[in-house]
């Protein structure tokens, strides 16, 4: 081969070579418009300064199945850490072996949603951390309870102390949600996606760039955006064609339980789609189990669009480089109960619409 000849080939495959980094390129500058990566450090939150003792003390909490009155369910019973920051059910189980009304979100990147819960009704993690030890069907427990539970061992106390130093009282209700939302705001979990967002060009491949390109160009995007693609608006579940009762359940009006606005009847928040592929089932009410059939829902319920198996694979490809490097927890030992910590409340077992009292069983 001539040394022309050569040069000619070489100089062709570097305009191919500069004509793909372009396309790369100018895909980025578009992403970059509608997406942000996940941030290097833990966000701030508002009234609560975040602190390495809040945050060990808020994990302890997060873990500790005390906080409900059967003693049985913790936070990480239904946002279990090992498995996505969910249940991996349906809907999650509580109190009494209650069914709850619907399906658990993750709670890793859940410090960057607006608001908490597929309602919104909780409006950080704070009020979110309360509701669950509250609800009847979860932890049904109170907060006079919570607090006499973790007052009765000194070492919860100690712990207490030093998150809230200064304080008269530190052992309270809202301190315990401070120490929660603490913690929880350290499970965030970067990806690829948030390399290729970097400027990382080998971080994703033609098959979830070209899924990239659909969701940006098919309108999923309109919704699912920002840090956490999705999880701050909320939007009509069947803004084109509404989905069969059986994965949105007619009783279950979604945000108009917030607002009584007729408007909000059957509308939620956009999910969070950071973790996806490890967070089945999918929707508020936990009906698919397969991420490619809950695109498809979603492209003819929220676009009017018929995705074909191959856009509907890219689009899939695209989700998988969401999930991203988990947290390294180490399961706490928690504080030995004493003579004064509260007892377990009898648990009620509810079989063929009976219930059933286990205090004695």
């Amino acid at each position: 081969m001539t040394s022309l000849k050569q040069a000619v080939l070489a100089t062709t495959a570097l305009l191919f070579a500069q004509g793909g980094l372009a396309q790369a390129n100018e895909l980025r500058d578009t992403a970059l418009e509608t997406f942000d990566p996940v941030p290097a450090t833990v966000p701030a939150q508002v009234d609560n300064p975040i602190t390495p003792e809040k945050i060990e003390l808020g994990k302890a909490l997060f873990f500790d199945p005390r906080v409900s009155a059967s003693g049985v369910f913790s936070c990480n019973s239904c946002h279990n850490l090992a498995t996505g920051g969910d249940d991996n059910l349906e809907t999650s189980i509580g109190h009494g072996w209650q069914k709850g009304p619907r399906n658990a979100p993750t709670a890793l990147n859940a410090v960057f949603n607006g608001a908490q819960f597929w309602d919104g009704r909780a409006e950080d993690l704070k009020a979110q951390a309360k509701g669950p030890v509250q609800a009847g069907v979860e932890m049904a427990n109170t907060p006079a309870n919570v607090t006499q539970m973790l007052n009765s061992m000194p070492q919860y106390v100690e712990w207490f102390e030093a998150s809230f130093p200064g304080e008269d009282d530190p052992v309270t209700f809202d301190n315990f949600a401070k120490a929660i939302e603490a913690f929880e705001a350290t499970l965030i979990t970067p990806a690829p996606f948030d390399a290729w967002l970097n400027g990382d060009d080998a971080a994703l491949g033609e098959a979830e760039q070209a899924g990239l390109k659909l969701f940006m160009d098919k309108g999923c995007a309109s919704c699912h955006n920002g840090v956490n693609v999705g999880g701050h608006d909320y939007y009509p579940f069947g803004l084109v064609e509404k989905p069969g009762a059986d994965v949105l359940p007619e009783g279950d009006k979604g945000r108009f339980a917030v607002t009584e606005t007729a408007d909000d009847e059957y509308v939620f928040r956009a999910a969070p789609l950071r973790n996806i592929a490890l967070t089945a089932p999918y929707f508020h009410s936990g009906k698919v189990w397969d991420l490619k059939t809950a695109v498809q829902i979603m492209a003819e319920s929220q676009l009017g669009e018929e995705m074909t198996d191959g856009e509907t694979d890219q689009i899939v490809a695209f989700l998988n480089s969401l999930t991203g490097k988990m947290p390294e927890i180490v399961y706490p030992v928690l504080p030995a109960e004493t003579a004064d910590t509260p007892r377990p409340s009898g648990d009620v077992l509810v079989e063929d619409g009976n219930k059933k009292d286990l205090s004695d069983q």
